[in-house]
């Protein structure tokens, strides 16, 4: 994380993001100047909000971009499930990363997304690995031009879609070392306790990913004015990653 971001209560975090013609032309705008970003029409604005207070929500949500409450309510409450709504001026999605935890366990994390023309707004409440990445390469300019928003989008999608293969890399390897020790008898009592954990890993990744390829598949029917035709190929290449 930039040493220069906004840090707020509760280890909140708030970045922007400005782009003008592909190039970063702004980091971490004050209140007034995020604004006048917000208001130019020939500028790309991301902002990224981790673990937001309430009062830093209002802001950015509702005041400055005055999302319909019903976006701004879905996004503040926990959802198990992925989906995406058409607010005509921009779409909101929730979509979801997923991790293998040290201890084993399944790590699923709430991935929020308000994508207008001219702006991206992500809201999560932990740090998400694939968003951090996208930030980092934009500080360092090795990432991609940002010319669009929806091609930044695309971008942090591309990541979330990363992110799953290892994880069903592990839980694979885990159920097929679990195969291998109960034929050799070995420690039934502990494999049976691994054969049922493993079962709800795999149970919870597909209800995680099964509703975010239709999320994709959505998006990739072309029926949105906020992603272009040319950018289309690039989430379908994203649902084919989730499949």
């Amino acid at each position: 994380m930039d040493e220069n971001a906004k840090k707020g209560d509760n280890d909140s975090v708030i970045e922007s993001f400005v782009f003008n013609e592909g190039r970063q032309v702004g980091h971490n705008l004050e209140r007034e100047a995020l604004r006048l970003a917000r208001a130019d029409k020939g500028l790309i604005l991301w902002i990224d909000l981790t673990a937001p207070t309430p009062e830093e929500t209002k802001e950015v949500l509702e005041l400055l971009f005055e999302f319909h409450p019903l976006a701004i309510e879905d996004c503040v409450t926990l959802s198990e499930l992925p989906k995406i709504e058409d607010y005509e001026d921009y779409l909101f999605m929730i979509m979801h990363s997923v991790a293998i935890t040290p201890e084993k366990t399944l790590k699923i994390s709430e991935l929020n997304l308000f994508l207008g023309k001219e702006f991206l707004v992500t809201f999560h409440r932990e740090p998400i690995p694939g968003v951090s990445l996208i930030k980092e390469r934009i500080m360092k300019g090795t990432g991609q031009p940002v010319r669009a928003a929806d091609r930044l989008a695309h971008q942090i999608l591309d990541q979330l879609a990363d992110s799953y293969l290892p994880v069903v890399e592990g839980l694979t390897e885990d159920m097929e070392d679990v195969e291998e020790k109960s034929l050799s008898g070995v420690g039934k009592e502990d494999l049976s306790k691994r054969i049922l954990r493993a079962r709800r890993r795999l149970s919870s990744l597909r209800q995680a990913l099964r509703p975010q390829r239709e999320v994709m598949a959505r998006l990739t029917r072309g029926e949105s004015k906020l992603i272009r035709a040319m950018t289309l190929p690039y989430f379908r290449d994203v649902q084919d990653a989730m499949t």
